[in-house]
């Protein structure tokens, strides 16, 4: 008898299994988009004797130009990233650290550095650092500059932007700042109760977490970059140059069009330098101003930290870094610039 109970209470295998792979089989709209860059670059083969309206080549020379340049990036910092979160063990940056947090913060932030991971990455993984002890302010400056600082993303920066180093080096001094003005902030006037993570649970390891967070982190940043490089090609050829002139005149506004449009946009902190690059028409600075404010704050990232977080948090350490992302790169590009 306690057998045949112990069968009927088992989950049907069949059942289950079943239901986990229409899961994982079923495309999203994310799949459909990387889709569609895929049908873009052939049927731009295709059609190369083709000829249509001139917007519309200006529209599709830029996408395409984008697209092409950031995919190999994009690429490579998803590999990475999928290979320190199977591989690199979580406790290896909690020793690391120093407990004062005036000696942490600077630490955690020069460690985007060398430990690079995309944004989604970032924030489970200052997750985990909270709630295994280590300090807050030191985990939120690791979690801004993981993504904003790391040699996949100079790389990138110093390839789209050829011939302007000058813009390389900005980026990472003003991301580099931000990431440790906020862990600063945070040990100041931070408290407890804002900051409210979830415990993690044990997660799949080895090649199995590998190919997981390489198949996610790809399809969700490549999605994401098909939207940066319509936008980019759209503001390009639909916007005049009348009007990007008179915001231009207007002193500090063009910074605070591109820190907007960056935190809209969401585009992958390995793939944003290109659609900055593509923003021709804007100056230096506001394009700085791109580049720092998207990977510490946009609109994917502000859900992600509001659901491990709370709301709390999220709101009150969005709008602090968001002012202070567009301050230090006002600050850097009139320095560099």
């Amino acid at each position: 008898m306690a057998d045949k109970t112990a069968v009927e209470a088992r989950p049907h295998p069949v059942a289950g299994t079943d239901r986990t792979r229409r899961r994982v089989r079923s495309p999203g709209s994310l799949e459909a988009l990387v889709a569609e860059i895929v049908a873009v670059l052939v049927g731009r083969q295709f059609l190369g004797g083709w000829t249509g309206p001139a917007w519309l080549e200006a529209w599709g020379a830029v996408f395409v130009a984008v697209c092409v340049q950031a995919l190999p990036f994009l690429l490579l910092g998803v590999v990475l990233s999928a290979t320190i979160a199977a591989f690199v063990p979580a406790r290896l940056l909690e020793r690391a650290l120093p407990r004062n947090p005036l000696l942490a913060v600077p630490i955690a932030g020069a460690a985007g550095v060398v430990l690079p991971g995309c944004e989604c990455a970032s924030v489970p993984g200052a997750e985990r650092l909270i709630a295994r002890g280590g300090a807050p302010a030191a985990a939120l400056a690791f979690l801004l500059s993981s993504p904003a600082v790391n040699p996949v993303v100079l790389v990138a920066t110093a390839v789209a932007f050829r011939g302007q180093p000058e813009l390389m080096a900005a980026r990472f001094l003003a991301s580099l700042a931000t990431a440790v003005v906020m862990g600063l902030l945070w040990a100041r006037f931070g408290r407890p109760e804002w900051l409210r993570p979830r415990v993690p649970s044990n997660g799949p390891t080895g090649w199995t977490a590998f190919r997981a967070s390489l198949e996610h982190d790809f399809l969700h940043a490549g999605g994401f970059l098909v939207i940066g490089g319509m936008t980019a090609a759209t503001l390009n050829v639909a916007v005049p140059r009348d009007l990007l002139r008179g915001a231009a005149g207007l002193s500090g506004v063009e910074v605070l069009v591109l820190a907007l449009l960056a935190v809209l946009l969401a585009v992958c902190s390995e793939a944003d330098a290109f659609v900055a690059a593509g923003l021709s028409r804007f100056s230096p600075t506001a394009r700085l101003a791109f580049m720092v404010v998207g990977p510490m704050v946009d609109a994917k990232l502000i859900a992600l930290q509001a659901g491990t977080f709370g709301r709390a948090f999220a709101w009150r350490f969005c709008a602090a870094m968001f002012a202070v992302a567009v301050t230090a790169s006002t600050v850097t590009g009139w320095w560099l610039l």
